[in-house]
């Protein structure tokens, strides 16, 4: 008698279910749990908040009683910056530097008050330092580079608040667009330098160390005013006395890419 085959049993495709429902079950347990760790008390919640707000701002807590006696929240004070050593010295040096030539405006100012009533003088603190612009007319008559008696006097004022400091100056000379051909100047670069080198001789003749003085001369490249109308070319001939902050300013050095192929 022939035995009778076993009948196969058919594959069953949907085992794969089991497997997923296990996974969905741990992942629920999973997540119950973590929510469970994660529970925090409120009351020490709040003290915690409290005790790092007072000790990091000194100020209003986080949250505050109101009327009712409910906890209500307050806005997060922003943390100051903490700078270093460094940068505090830095900003002192800074804001000392700025008193002092605020003050050197002053004293320039008061010496300077009458010309300064009559247009003839500016004076202004810059990111550079102190500058005065002085018309060139106070000064020099038209075409010439020896200071005047009167601007003398004015300069040897000024010579007086400045003699007992230490910051470098630097005299500018200005002129308007007007060429100039004579056998002292034959341009107005000579004419603008020579300006500048009277007024820093006049300085070193009033006790002002000569290593901090610098003379330039700008001639006509350097204009205030257009130099279309009589007013404007005025006010281009002038000279300024830039007393200089002794702070540097930052210096970055440009790298030099050597050419290709050597």
């Amino acid at each position: 008698m022939a035995r009778k085959k076993l009948e196969e049993e058919p594959e069953n495709h949907e085992r794969w279910l089991v497997s997923y429902a296990d996974f969905i079950t741990l992942l629920f347990a999973f997540f119950v749990v973590m929510y469970a760790v994660s529970s925090v008390n409120e009351g020490k919640y709040r003290v915690l908040s409290n005790s790092i707000v007072s000790a990091f701002s000194r100020t209003t807590p986080l949250v505050s009683p109101n009327d009712e006696g409910e906890l209500k929240s307050l806005p997060l004070p922003f943390p100051r910056p903490n700078l270093n050593q460094k940068q505090r010295v830095d900003a002192i040096e800074l804001r000392r530097e700025r008193e002092k030539m605020s003050n050197i405006g002053r004293d320039l100012i008061d010496v300077l008050a009458p010309l300064i009533s009559e247009g003839k003088v500016r004076v202004m603190q810059t990111s550079r330092g102190v500058n005065v612009e002085i018309n060139a007319s106070v000064l020099f008559a038209q075409g010439e580079a020896k200071l005047s008696g009167q601007s003398g006097q004015v300069l040897k004022a000024v010579a007086q608040v400045l003699k007992n400091d230490s910051h470098a100056i630097q005299v500018e000379g200005h002129t308007d667009n007007i060429p100039i051909s004579t056998a002292n100047f034959p341009s107005n670069w000579e004419l603008s330098a020579a300006r500048a080198s009277s007024v820093v001789r006049l300085f070193m003749d009033n006790d002002i160390d000569e290593s901090r003085l610098v003379a330039i001369g700008h001639a006509a490249t350097q204009p205030v005013r257009p130099n279309e109308t009589a007013e404007g070319r005025m006010r281009n001939r002038r000279v300024q006395l830039m007393v200089l902050s002794g702070i540097e300013e930052a210096t970055t050095e440009v790298p030099v890419n050597p050419q290709p192929g050597k």
